[in-house]
């Protein structure tokens, strides 16, 4: 029963998570535009070395639709047309790494140009909620939350940045770093 529950509630939330990564593809013209040549490529996503005492995720897999979009794959097919692997060793640090703004260290097999255009989607495509919160509640509004939620980003990037510091040769590590490394 607990294994079907988890099933359930893991596939809801891939169906919210593709809706949202739709959502932002959709609202800028050329991320579909670039999509659009893949359209029945598929992409597969391992989380490589998850923990075991924690939930596994569900499989994840999309196709990309004619439209330029997402669509997740419940049953995922038995080969992709690009392999994307994810060290998920440590869930903890690779969140607190998303929220600094680096990478987890990733491999990457399968055809090159569809890895090129899904690398370009992943450097270049931010979800602008301020403009989805202008929808809802107006403009000033929006900008002003927007202001206070970039301050608390910002106040919390630099916590993580001083817990976690990040070191030269590090995957992910940006060759700007400010500063010599800790000693």
């Amino acid at each position: 029963m607990l294994h079907a529950l988890q099933h359930q509630i893991g596939a809801a939330a891939m169906q919210r998570i593709t809706l949202l990564a739709n959502h932002v593809v959709s609202a800028e013209a050329q991320a579909t535009a670039r999509l659009r040549p893949h359209a029945g490529r598929c992409i597969r996503l391992h989380l490589d070395g998850w923990p075991a005492l924690l939930p596994a995720p569900p499989a994840t897999a999309f196709v990309v639709t004619p439209a330029g979009l997402l669509e997740w794959q419940e049953e995922p097919p038995a080969s992709a047309d690009l392999e994307i692997r994810v060290d998920m060793s440590n869930p903890a640090r690779a969140a607190l790494q998303a929220l600094v703004g680096q990478r987890p260290r990733t491999e990457v097999s399968g055809d090159a140009g569809f890895a090129g255009d899904v690398n370009w989607l992943i450097d270049n495509l931010r979800w602008d909620l301020e403009d989805d919160l202008a929808r809802i509640v107006g403009t000033a509004p929006a900008r002003e939350i927007s202001r206070i939620g970039a301050a608390v980003g910002d106040a919390l990037r630099g916590l993580v940045a001083r817990v976690m510091p990040v070191k030269p040769g590090d995957p992910g590590a940006s060759t700007d770093a400010a500063g010599p490394p800790p000693r």
